[in-house]
């Protein structure tokens, strides 16, 4: 394999020690064109609230795509990181939104409502191809069909290449899948320690707060204690286990105090003046 540029743009901020600057976004054509010459790594296409359009992902995907930011980078990934937040919850088990997002280019997968190590080991095993079971990092095997032709030619390697780098990163880290696990209920906060102990190749948890809050009776009440408190125990946990943690609601207000907690994957709002995403950056020193 040629010797490639990082093509995450997630992940290469994460290994340079910075923060990686996210959003949400539904995937659409104008936000996409906006997407693309913004200041954030990485979006992530909002399909579990908005209905699941794999023609629309593909869409989205394609107009991300700047040919003259391309040859002035020298790389041939676009410059902001698609991912997708697909719709399906932990405990459906459904790999095949993964697998069609994944076949047509995204480059992470965020899988919503992740509860026990069964349902995280299957989210990373989507993420994944299979492979003999004595390869190295074997585990958590993967599940993934082979049918990538749309993600080679979006990704513009050779079709070996793309095998040799569709793989989850850190636990490959030569791998460009970036699988984020999102935390949304106490199950999930009580269980995360063992997940993280027994389920290797998770890139994130995202926490998601206003489910989080729900069940806590405290709904869309972000800064009330006791879901800081919770928010915390997850923290921790991730910091244990050396895995990234990521925060939804990052507005110039409680950037700071977000940063200093520790969270690393930072989703801010994709407003016209990105103010929440300026401010956040000026914090964590980034230009």
């Amino acid at each position: 394999m040629a010797n490639l540029p990082r093509l995450n743009g997630v992940i290469r901020a994460l290994e340079q020690g910075r923060p990686a600057f996210t959003c949400f976004s539904p995937p659409e054509i104008d936000a996409a064109y906006a997407m693309s010459v913004s200041k954030f790594d990485g979006v992530v296409w909002e399909m579990e609230h908005n209905p699941w359009d794999g023609r629309a992902l593909r869409d989205a995907l394609q107009y991300m795509l700047n040919r003259g930011q391309i040859v002035k980078a020298s790389n041939v990934a676009p410059a902001v990181t698609p991912m997708v937040r697909i719709p399906v919850n932990g405990v459906e088990k459904a790999q095949w939104q993964a697998k069609q997002a994944l076949d047509i280019g995204c480059y992470g997968i965020v899988f919503p409502h992740i509860s026990t190590v069964e349902e995280a080991y299957n989210a990373v095993a989507a993420c994944r191809y299979p492979r003999l079971s004595s390869a190295k990092n074997y585990e958590p095997a993967g599940i993934r069909g082979d049918g990538p032709h749309g993600a080679v030619r979006y990704w513009g390697l050779s079709q070996q290449d793309y095998y040799a780098k569709a793989d989850v990163w850190p636990l490959d880290p030569n791998g460009e899948i970036f699988a984020i696990l999102q935390i949304e209920d106490m199950r999930g906060v009580d269980n995360l320690d063992k997940m993280l102990t027994e389920v290797k190749g998770v890139g994130a948890i995202l926490i998601g707060e206003g489910d989080l809050g729900q069940e806590l009776g405290i709904p869309r009440q972000y800064e009330h204690p006791e879901l800081l408190k919770q928010m915390k125990r997850v923290v921790d946990t991730c910091k244990k286990h050396n895995v990234v943690v990521g925060h939804p609601h990052v507005e110039a207000g409680n950037a700071e105090r977000i940063i200093n907690e520790g969270y690393r994957f930072l989703m801010c709002a994709p407003t016209r003046s990105y103010g929440h995403l300026d401010r956040a950056r000026q914090i964590a020193g980034v230009k």
